[in-house]
């Protein structure tokens, strides 16, 4: 054994370390022998994504970066449906083409290398253009990369579920989410300082810096040891469609997770409602605050919600969808009784830092949840199914915006804060998919 092989395992006993005897729990023998290594592959290559995801965040970065451009408003708000639903809804589609695959980590990477093209191009595009043509082609290329992340996403839980072991999945991810943070934390901080000035080069190199981080991601995950599996289920798209659509009627659980995690989307697309709450230059000369934000709070969150996530996501979607609904509730709140004041304007990177803690927990629960509920037969089903329910239900999402107009955003929050709890209801409803019995 190599000093480099016992230091990966140190490292692996000192992240996961258990004491109820739950390694290498559902993954073959053979992924067992490799788990120290495919582990921090993992916890790399997801770090490397989840940084780019910070340093181009269609919620500030890209928003910021489009108004700059002077591009109409309403390219702002089609930027996180178009890459939430983009990533989304063509899986269920594409899950049919990535069964047929023995080794699904080369689709990762391609989605990875698709990724980071679009990103360049965004550069750029903000490089070479200006108002409305700046504005279609960067949310047309945003398009492209949420279908890049679209294949990334239906293939990722399937090689997370084939090389790493059940007791040890939302410490990987929680790991990589915490890197990623710290170096998006560093971003905002230069950003706010003013080391780093509010201009198009500026943004332009970050995201040829992001870009680079995908292509890391990719070349990173090509490295991965990973079995061949089995390669049934690679059918026609409309069988693919037709037998997963089934799956609703025949499966309470998964359509149980699937209710709690559309009405949890709410903490997906709120961060731009607490931004909008901020008159003053529509919050973007805020810029590097509410970066900072939002990456301490996945800084100091998501360890700690993936070890909770390996003992039972069940519970973290409860909590993070009751901290949720407390904040958006409080937030709300707020904006009606002090609408112009100083102090809601102080206030407001307070309310985005504790609403991204809870859709931190969100996004881990739901992920590990699905993972751990699904047998090696129905993960890639079951990931591409409830992701495509999620894509469409995502295109409705501009339904708020109209909302928000004629009501104002105050309602808009009050309501997301309603559908947090109800989803924290619809949760308890979910087993506890960690449990042996």
């Amino acid at each position: 054994m190599t000093d480099s092989s016992t230091t990966l395992e140190r490292a692996h006993q000192l992240l996961t370390a258990e004491d109820d005897g739950r390694a290498c729990r559902d993954i073959p023998d053979e992924a067992c022998r490799e788990q120290p290594a495919n582990f921090f592959t993992h916890v790399a290559t997801l770090a490397c994504t989840k940084t780019g995801d910070g340093l181009i965040d269609p919620k500030l970065v890209l928003s910021w970066l489009v108004n700059a451009l002077g591009a109409p408003a309403g390219f702002v708000g089609l930027l996180v449906p178009v890459r939430e639903a983009g990533s989304l809804l063509p899986q269920l589609v594409s899950s049919g083409w990535i069964r047929s695959m023995p080794q699904r980590k080369w689709a990762w990477a391609a989605g990875s290398l698709v990724q980071a093209l679009a990103v360049m191009g965004i550069a750029a595009a903000a490089m070479l253009l200006r108002g409305a043509e700046a504005g279609i082609a960067i949310t047309a290329l945003l398009a492209v990369f949420a279908l890049g992340r679209s294949v990334c996403s239906v293939s990722y839980k399937d090689v997370l579920g084939k090389t790493v072991s059940k007791a040890t999945r939302g410490t990987a991810t929680g790991t990589a989410s915490t890197l990623a943070a710290a170096g998006v934390l560093t971003f905002g901080i230069l950003l706010a300082t003013g080391i780093l000035p509010r201009t198009i080069p500026v943004i332009v190199a970050v995201l040829l810096l992001a870009a680079t981080l995908w292509i890391t991601a990719a070349l990173l995950m090509a490295r991965l040891h990973e079995e061949a599996g089995s390669t049934e289920g690679g059918r026609t798209p409309l069988s693919v469609v037709r037998e997963n659509l089934t799956r609703l009627t025949t499966d309470r659980q998964l359509l149980i997770y699937i209710l709690t995690r559309g009405l949890l989307t709410t903490t997906a697309i709120a961060p731009p409602y607490i931004v909008m709450l901020d008159q003053r230059d529509a919050g973007y000369s805020r810029l590097g605050w509410f970066v900072i934000a939002s990456s301490l709070a996945a800084l100091l969150s998501t360890y700690a919600w993936g070890r909770l996530a390996d003992r039972s996501s069940r519970w973290v979607l409860i909590l993070s969808a009751l901290i949720a609904a407390a904040i958006l509730a409080s937030t709300a709140t707020l904006a009606w009784i002090m609408p112009n004041a100083s102090t809601l304007y102080l206030m407001l990177p307070f309310c985005l830092f504790a609403l991204m803690i809870a859709y931190q927990g969100v996004r881990l629960g739901r992920s590990v949840h699905l993972v751990d509920m699904a047998t090696p037969e129905t993960r890639a089903a079951y990931t591409a199914l409830s992701n495509t329910i999620i894509g469409a239900l995502l295109l409705l999402t501009s339904g708020f915006g109209i909302i928000a107009q004629a009501y104002g955003t105050p309602a808009v929050l009050a309501l997301f804060a309603i559908l947090c709890a109800l989803a924290a209801v619809s949760a308890f409803a979910l087993k506890e998919v960690q449990s042996d019995d």
